[in-house]
């Protein structure tokens, strides 16, 4: 599986962007689709992902009611939804993805992923 994320820019704080993360290749069977992000100097850190197969969705603390992840699966395309952005926000964003057998309880830890996309830049000025 192929991941390619889009989206990503230089925004004001409290402006939104909404990111695509399309994947190709083999069939997308896993469960589980998330969003990383890095900020320089930083560790990787969860941001969100979605149940593929039902579309319940799980948030870390600081975006909860700001960001929506969905996804769209005739396009084989999850999305994040990033409204009120701030300055904290700014990192590098990850497309994540599980393969079959991959479990929804383990959703915040990175080795439960088992493909990347390249990522995508998202800053926010002031």
């Amino acid at each position: 599986v192929h991941l390619v994320e889009s989206g990503g820019g230089s925004v004001p704080a409290g402006g939104s962007l909404r990111l695509s993360c399309s994947a190709s290749g083999r069939t997308f069977d896993g469960v589980l689709m998330g969003w990383w992000r890095q900020a320089p100097g930083k560790a990787r850190e969860f941001v969100a992902a979605i149940n593929w197969n039902d579309g319940e969705a799980s948030y870390r603390d600081s975006v909860k009611g700001r960001f929506t992840i969905s996804r769209d699966s005739a396009k084989s395309t999850g999305y994040l939804q990033m409204n009120s952005l701030n300055s904290e926000d700014t990192a590098i964003y990850y497309c994540a993805a599980a393969g079959a057998g991959s479990r929804w309880h383990f959703r915040k830890r990175q080795d439960e992923y088992d493909y990347w996309g390249q990522g995508t830049q998202v800053t926010v000025f002031s």
